[in-house]
């Protein structure tokens, strides 16, 4: 589940729905195979998807982030385990019932807390706990990039690929990541990651 931040002072709503729509339907379109349930816009400025996994669920919320965030529209998530009791919907992420999905809701309700990236894992408390603070660290280190800091940062393509596309040497492109805490930025989301894997093994979840 996730929510756009501060949409309530966009200058113009037009362009953030436009934004918002064109943003989750990039995800549907790259992630399909991965959502159970494609991401839904429920009401106003929240959404939510179901996934098989959490693996594929933290790929699809940092990708989600990035194009947000790229059009200066902020946004934050709870990434979170439901057991349903009710049948897949697999055309919209609504209309389902389970255990999960409330406590999900109410941490996503939490306006106070600045973490973008919480975690809903009532059998894993300590770890979501953990979790939690390595999104903080995650958040912090967004929220410190310039519009071309997160450019080049985000870029998964080659150094030397990067370097050509925007026009500088590589050795700039080494000085702009250093400036944008890029080793401490990658560490950190290759331990969440390597967390989640571990859950989605103890979960049982194949993907």
């Amino acid at each position: 589940m996730g929510d756009l931040i501060g949409s309530e002072h966009a200058v113009s709503v037009d362009t953030l729905h436009a934004t918002f729509n064109d943003a989750v339907d990039a995800i549907n379109s790259e992630y399909r195979t991965a959502l159970t349930s494609p991401l839904t816009i429920t009401l106003g400025d929240e959404f939510q998807g179901l996934c098989a996994s959490l693996d594929d669920g933290l790929s699809i919320v940092h990708d989600l982030r990035q194009r947000l965030s790229a059009k200066s529209t902020p946004c934050r998530f709870v990434l979170g385990v439901v057991t349903l009791k009710t049948a897949i919907n697999h055309d919209r992420a609504w209309n389902m019932m389970g255990p999960g999905l409330a406590t999900a809701r109410e941490r996503l309700a939490d306006k106070r807390d600045p973490n973008a990236y919480r975690f809903s894992l009532p059998d894993h408390r300590l770890v979501a706990d953990l979790l939690d603070a390595l999104g903080y660290t995650v958040t912090s280190i967004e929220e410190g990039w310039t519009a071309r800091q997160q450019q080049i940062v985000t870029d998964s393509r080659s150094v030397a690929k990067v370097a050509e596309v925007f026009g500088v040497t590589p050795r700039n492109i080494y000085k702009i990541r250093e400036a944008a805490n890029f080793k401490l930025y990658e560490s950190v989301w290759q331990a969440m990651t390597a967390a989640i894997r571990a859950l989605d093994q103890d979960y049982g979840v194949k993907w």
